[in-house]
């Protein structure tokens, strides 16, 4: 189905760059998994030798004087009406623009998805991942050959939207050891350095660990932070959870006005020096009695501090302890010791997302861990640059 659905839109797409009268809009998306990845350069790599040579058309659908005339005609009514109306004209247009996607292996899932849940909008171009004899990759990308439907008749792309939901050198920001590597300024530099096509690179990341990353961006890119909230809110509003629990104060400062609009209460946790220097988890400000909790964070790793968050809200007398993390980062799948019968299994339901495909397949469905779908959200986000 996806191969005739990619047929009749490149056989549509011939005749469409062809056109001179076409008015529609076409950009160039790549989706993008960094983590556990052996081709981790060459996906970077592979920006600039196709950048050059990529081609959209764009003619703007989006009339100045239309906008003029009705912000005119609205007289006396509210400026809410109007800016309500601008932003709906400002939605259809974003809603217009169709867009070439390229993926990397462990996302080809995802961009394949969004083609076929929206293919007036999303052509995927896959592409195919080789080794030459002597072990070094062989990668051919789509949409090139037998005609080439990317480059077409023009220079150069109109945009260019890099979706990499989990950025894997968050925590390394900086050093305080001299030889160490800040891999994030490394892939900052990468970023800003791909060809311009006149406009900035539009990186987008969901939950970024440490918020200053942004900055390292210069030039031609330009982070667009993200967050997969909206998806544990839609959990709340169909479960039972009536409270929110942060396992430390960075957590609550970063999420808690995210839940400003829902009726739940806020507990937060953190790390106390006990005996012999040992670090223990307290609750800090709250009250768990009788709550269905849902503890919220960024990422986890090995899970210590969320299991510990965990045990001593239960302690304190919640019904029901839940979490949730956009990033399962889980090394040495130590994800098998929430999982049922593992010996930190103290969360009733543990949701994350797929923003590492590679870890998160490979989840059991026990009935804890509950895998959210990021696709419609990036989508969403993709139109309206916030995911609030």
């Amino acid at each position: 189905l996806l191969a005739v659905s990619r047929s009749t839109l490149e056989s549509r797409e011939a005749t469409r760059i062809t056109d001179n009268n076409q008015k529609d809009q076409v950009h160039f998306i790549r989706i993008m998994s960094l983590f556990s990845s052996s081709r981790l350069s060459l996906n970077i790599a592979l920006f600039s030798l196709i950048l050059p040579c990529i081609v959209c058309s764009f003619n703007s659908s989006c009339n100045g004087d239309a906008m003029m005339g009705q912000r005119t005609a609205l007289g006396s009514e509210s400026k809410e009406v109007a800016h309500k109306i601008m932003w709906n004209q400002h939605s259809r247009k974003r809603q217009a623009m169709q867009y070439r996607i390229i993926a990397s292996e462990a996302c080809e899932s995802m961009a394949a998805q969004m083609e076929e849940a929206h293919p007036d909008r999303f052509t995927y171009h896959p592409t195919t991942w080789g080794k030459f004899p002597d072990g070094t990759d062989s990668i051919e990308v789509g949409g090139f050959t037998p005609h080439n439907l990317i480059a077409g008749e023009h220079s150069f792309i109109e945009s260019l939207t890099v979706v990499l939901p989990y950025y894997p050198v968050g925590t390394m920001e900086r050093v305080t050891k001299e030889g160490v590597v800040a891999t994030a300024a490394t892939y900052a530099h990468m970023f800003s350095s791909l060809p311009n096509c006149g406009k900035p690179t539009r990186l987008m990341v969901y939950d970024l660990h440490t918020l200053q990353n942004r900055f390292y961006l210069h030039g031609n890119a330009v982070a667009s932070l993200q967050t997969a909230i909206p998806l544990l809110k839609q959990k709340i509003k169909d479960s039972n959870i009536n409270c929110v629990a942060f396992p430390d104060d960075g957590a609550a400062k970063r999420f808690s006005a995210m839940f400003q609009d829902m009726d739940l209460e806020i507990i937060v946790c953190g790390k106390t020096r006990g005996e012999g220097d040992v670090r223990n988890v307290v609750i800090q400000d709250g009250d768990a009695m009788g709550k269905n909790i849902v503890i919220v964070d960024d990422l986890v790793q090995t899970g210590g501090t969320l299991y510990e968050s965990g045990k001593v809200l239960k302690e304190a007398g919640a019904l029901s302890v839940n979490a949730f993390v956009t990033h399962a980062v889980f090394p040495k799948e130590s994800w098998k010791r929430f999982a049922s019968g593992g010996d930190r299994s103290c969360f009733d339901k543990f949701w994350v997302t797929n923003s590492i495909p590679t870890v998160t397949q490979h989840l059991p469905d026990d009935g804890v861990f509950e895998v959210l779908d990021l696709m419609d959200l990036i989508i969403d986000d993709i139109d309206h640059y916030s995911s609030a």
